[in-house]
């Protein structure tokens, strides 16, 4: 049998109300998200549901493209996000197996993808 576990994340940024310094969507600490590394994000709302899970090879990009795009899963639910979690995973395979999981074992509200659980 696998063990998998769910990593710790190793960047949590918050949603701010009225942030006064500079900010992202409401992120004022949105610079802590490496930039150049992969790794898999998670988005929860306030009440601490998870709301979505993403991988990504360079994650900084990818998160700020769920705010921005309009095909994002998450592109009518974007007001709910509060928190953002960023666990950094370089090898492209634990990142898709980690996702899965996580998709699956916490029942992540807006994936459709990858789902086993519904």
């Amino acid at each position: 049998m696998i063990n998998i576990t769910i990593p710790t994340p190793d960047v949590t940024i918050t949603k701010q109300d009225y942030p006064e310094l500079s900010n992202i969507y409401g992120f004022t600490d949105f610079h802590l998200i490496s930039r150049d590394k992969g790794g898999i994000f998670m988005f929860y709302n306030d009440n601490g549901e998870l709301l979505f899970v993403g991988k990504a090879r360079k994650l900084r990009p990818r998160i700020k493209k769920h705010f921005e795009d309009t095909v994002s899963v998450i592109k009518d639910h974007r007001d709910e996000v509060t928190k953002i979690e960023v666990c950094l995973v370089e090898n492209p395979v634990h990142r898709e197996i980690y996702e899965t999981y996580i998709i699956n074992e916490l029942q992540a509200k807006y994936n459709v993808d990858k789902v086993f659980f519904k």
